[in-house]
């Protein structure tokens, strides 16, 4: 008798837990859902004016600085088609604050070639993402070259000789060199089928509770 006891007890632990995560992962999908859905009415506004607006992830802006091409970071990255290539980094002054402003993709042969840096620096329209931490995977940056892998900010300022805004600029321009990144809503959003997992376990243990229980009791 004790140790069916203690059998259903270990069932009943079980399927709580499961139930109680799979219930974690329905609050956090809503909270995504929501997120995704205040990302992709940001990305329609209108862009306002950088200086006078505070600093957030997906803001459209509109800005004009200095921008500082001797201190430009190639940052290594893949096309939209999956092609290797460089990520054109550029450092800017907006109201003496620095950013870095991610102008877009170009190709290997094209990197420290005076045609990518066709820029207008009074007029600049981009939109704002926090920079995410770096993977640790990663290759280590190779500074002497300016070929990176990350945008590690011990390194930018070992490069620089500058602290910048966790905010980074992805520009947003009609030119082809550089590609400018097309930002979306598209964040990894897969709530809804750990939920189901976690509730699906929940459901089989309990199926093969009572079916033993059935047998045996």
């Amino acid at each position: 008798m004790r140790h069916k006891l203690l059998f259903s007890l270990f069932v009943f632990i079980f399927i709580s837990t499961f139930v109680a995560l799979g219930s974690w992962q329905l609050i956090r999908l809503n909270w995504k859902l929501e997120l995704i859905n205040q990302i992709e009415n940001s990305l329609k506004d209108e862009p306002v004016n950088l200086s006078n607006n505070i600093l957030k992830n997906y803001l459209r802006i509109k800005t004009s600085g200095i921008i500082d091409f001797d201190k430009q970071i190639y940052l290594y990255n893949l096309n939209e088609k999956g092609e290797p290539g460089f990520d054109v980094v550029t450092p800017i002054i907006i109201d003496k604050k620095n950013f870095l402003l991610n102008r877009g993709w170009i190709s290997f042969n094209k990197k420290e070639n005076q045609e990518i840096n066709i820029l207008d620096s009074k007029n600049i329209i981009g939109i704002l993402k926090k920079q995410l931490k770096a993977n640790r995977f990663k290759p280590k940056n190779n500074i002497q070259d300016n070929y990176w892998f990350t945008l590690n900010r011990k390194n930018i300022f070992q490069y620089t000789g500058k602290n910048f805004s966790p905010f980074i600029i992805y520009l947003n321009s009609n030119l082809d060199i550089p590609k400018t990144k097309t930002v979306t809503a598209n964040i990894s959003n897969n709530h809804k089928k750990y939920a189901i997992t976690w509730f699906s376990l929940a459901f089989s243990i309990l199926v093969f509770y009572l079916y033993f229980r059935r047998k045996n009791y």
